[in-house]
This record gives structure tokens, C-alpha cells and sequence, in this order.
């Protein structure tokens, strides 16, 4: 059985068409996630799509920096 990470990354590379629904669903995920999935979430996202979307990733990613 896949782990709710794994269905996130799926999600995610499913949505990557679309900038404005990828940050959303990235939002959802890191709300979602505990610490350690957001990490790992974290560095899986910044292989897969820093090309495509470096400041969303920086934005989102920036908010869970400020809260822990």
C-alpha cells in the first residue's frame, strides 16, 4: 500500500502541468504531512521541479522553515 507521501509526489507530478495547481496541492501536502515527510517531500520537489517552479518551491517551502 502506497504511503500518503507517495500518493502527494503522485499528485504533484500529475498537476505539474498547471503552476497555480501545483502550489496549491503543494500548500495541501505540506499541511498535511509530518515533519519528516515534509522534509523528505521537501527535497524530492526541489530534484523534480526547481527548474519549473523555484519560487513556488521557495515560497512554500520558506512558510514551513518559519514554523517549525
Amino acid at each position: 500500500m502506497a504511503t500518503m507521501l507517495e500518493y502527494i509526489k503522485t499528485i504533484l507530478q500529475k498537476v505539474s502541468f498547471d503552476k497555480t495547481l501545483f502550489e496549491k496541492e503543494l500548500k495541501k501536502a505540506i499541511r498535511d504531512l509530518v515533519p519528516d515527510e515534509v522534509k523528505e517531500l521537501k527535497s524530492w520537489c526541489y530534484e523534480k521541479f526547481s527548474n519549473l517552479y523555484l519560487s513556488i518551491l521557495n515560497r512554500c517551502f520558506r512558510r514551513v522553515r518559519l514554523l517549525s
